[in-house]
């Protein structure tokens, strides 16, 4: 039976959260996202929570609960703002849990451990300038070399570049056999030849960090390689299939924003002697906020629900992935319908949140890619099938 109910533990989480949102982020992003600040020291604060680590079991340094229990996590810091958000996506999503599902005993303890910690911040390294969403054609490239592999390339508009510790990089060892020559490793940022640097001038996201990693002839240990030769583009598709979970969950969170910032100013504002609240037209865009966040969090739960089964959910995944970013782009902009001319500007809180929306659709696969992806499963053209390693179903400890 399905029930998507929070537990006990999963409302204390929830509250827990929501606390930390209200008092170490809400108070000072909008001067952050002007400043073009990221605080680490709120990354740190999450990390003392048990949060960077929230799904990751016990035995691996985490707080062994469900993946639910991540969406959770997401939903409350994207309504404070994305940048934070995407900090726990990027560390446990896309890097963390990908460690868990393909890393060997021996990586999880030096890697995993540390990172489901907070004691060392990772992030994920696939996309390069001329290889985004055609993951076959990155150019970045691996040379076996003895009991290394030399590694020279680019990757791009990789969150919290300048801050992690550790990437998770893909490479090819052979250019001719495309997805089948991309392979995955392990690199640490002091390792010889690793530079980062940020990127500057982006429309949203401001007070996150977004940047460049160059590799430079980086001497990487065989034993840092996730998986076998070759595997790296299954390895990255599962990976994605976290990070999305995380970022539809997120999405959710900023539809709760735009909803609560619209209801909250919907009451303020008078217009023709009463609330603007009480006009058709503004109640007719509070609805569709409404239907949209219950709508979203449905979706991301089901595809948590899977997770915590071991069940593949790439398709449901994909699903959430699309209609809640797509949600949380339509509701920022009618947030900012509500508030009129003051919702325009940087006085009220949804600007920034389509600013930030805006990245939703695009980044963890396009909208169009996933508008693919569903007509193919619909179609019959695309199947999944189950992968020789399964993330681990939650065990319920």
């Amino acid at each position: 039976m399905i029930d998507f109910s929070l537990s006990a533990e999963q409302l204390e989480l929830q509250s827990m959260v929501r606390k930390f949102t209200k008092a170490e982020i809400s108070p000072f992003m909008q001067q952050w996202d002007e400043d073009h600040h990221f605080d680490l020291g709120v990354v740190n604060k999450l990390a003392d929570l048990g949060l960077m680590g929230v799904c990751i079991p016990e035995q691996y340094g985490g707080a062994g609960m469900d993946y639910n229990a991540l969406a959770i996590v997401c939903e409350e810091l994207e309504y404070g703002d994305t940048a934070y958000r995407t900090a726990v996506s990027v560390h446990t999503g896309l890097n963390s849990m990908t460690l868990l599902q393909w890393g060997s005993e021996e990586q999880k303890e030096q890697y995993l451990k540390p990172q489901a910690e907070g004691k060392k911040v990772a992030a994920f390294g696939l996309t390069e300038p001329n290889a985004g969403s055609d993951a076959g054609a990155l150019q970045t490239r691996a040379i076996k070399d003895g009991d290394s592999y030399i590694l020279n390339g680019a990757k791009i508009w990789i969150s919290m570049a300048d801050y992690a510790d550790n990437f998770l990089i893909f490479a090819t060892v052979d250019p001719d056999k495309k997805h089948r020559g991309i392979t995955a490793f392990i690199v640490e940022r002091e390792f010889p030849g690793v530079t980062t640097r940020p990127i500057k001038g982006k429309l949203g996201i401001h007070g996150g960090n977004t940047g460049e990693v160059i590799l430079e002839d980086v001497r990487v240990p065989a034993a840092n390689r996730l998986g076998e030769e070759g595997e790296g583009f299954k390895i990255a598709m599962s990976a994605l299939d976290n990070g999305r979970f995380t970022v539809a969950a997120g999405a959710t969170g900023l539809t709760r924003a735009c909803l609560d910032a619209s209801v909250k100013y919907a009451h303020e504002r008078h217009t023709f002697g009463v609330e603007i609240g009480k006009h058709q037209l503004v109640q007719q865009m509070i609805a569709k906020m409404e239907a949209g966040y219950q709508t979203s969090q449905l979706l991301v739960y089901r595809a948590g629900w899977l997770k915590n089964q071991g069940v593949r959910n790439t398709r449901e995944t994909s699903l959430a992935k699309w209609i809640s970013s797509d949600i949380a782009f339509e509701s920022a902009s009618d947030a900012i319908q509500v508030h009129g001319a003051y919702g325009y500007s940087n006085e009220y809180p949804v600007e920034r949140y389509m600013r930030n929306a805006k990245a939703l659709v695009i980044y963890e696969g396009t909208r169009e890619i996933h508008t693919v992806m569903q007509a193919e499963y619909a179609l019959g053209y695309r199947q999944d099938r189950p992968l020789n390693k399964m993330l681990p179903a939650w065990n319920g400890q």
